[in-house]
């Protein structure tokens, strides 16, 4: 990872190693295999998070958070039941979750404040930039914003964030042919309101 925005998300990238590496914890391999989780997804999960705030800081501290709580977990994954990019969506969805709920209890400000390390200019006016690339992606979301939660949902893994009908359906936790079936009953009325709309 070569981004200045990068850089405060790497530094957790230690704090993720040594919680990798912790007794009881596979090391070595494990480690090396977290890292290209980290690296093959930081963009798209960052993307994830850019699309739902407008404030960098908010966007770095729950990329960050999403790792940390990655590399605490790692031990646990089983790329048998999916892979780990719909693994750590899973795990996105509840750091993003958390927040709103933060937020709306009025936490949210107090517990950034105490735990984070506040981004300098370049990062922060590259999270920007990366959060206005992410427009499109808001726009469909808020076309989205009438679908069911599932259906909604379903539509950013896979037309925004890339995700096969496979991996979303185990990031959402429901079966392929339930995701597959509200994808399509998704698609179908954005596109009939978008007809309608023209």
């Amino acid at each position: 990872m070569s981004t200045a925005a990068g850089a405060k998300v790497m530094m957790l990238g230690d704090s993720a190693r040594e919680r990798a590496a912790m007794p009881g914890r596979p090391s070595g391999s494990a480690l090396a295999e977290f890292e290209q989780v980290y690296r093959g997804n930081f963009d798209v999960v960052m993307a994830y998070f850019a699309r739902r705030c407008a404030e960098p800081q908010i966007v770095a501290d729950l990329t960050s958070e999403t790792f940390v709580r990655a590399a605490g977990a790692f031990g646990n994954f089983d790329p048998r039941r999916g892979s780990a990019r719909a693994w750590l969506f899973g795990i996105a969805t509840h750091v993003f979750a958390g927040h709103c709920d933060q937020a709306a209890n009025g936490r949210d400000a107090v517990a950034r404040l105490a735990q984070r390390r506040a981004l300098d200019v370049d990062e922060s006016e590259e999270l920007a930039a990366r959060i206005d690339a992410e427009r499109a992606g808001r726009e469909l979301l808020g076309r989205c914003a009438r679908l069911p939660e599932l259906e909604k949902a379903a539509v950013e893994l896979v037309d925004l964030a890339g995700l096969t009908s496979k991996e979303a359906a185990t990031a959402l936790g429901v079966s392929s042919v339930a995701l597959r079936k509200r994808l399509s009953r998704a698609r179908a009325r954005l596109r009939k309101e978008h007809q309608g709309d023209g």
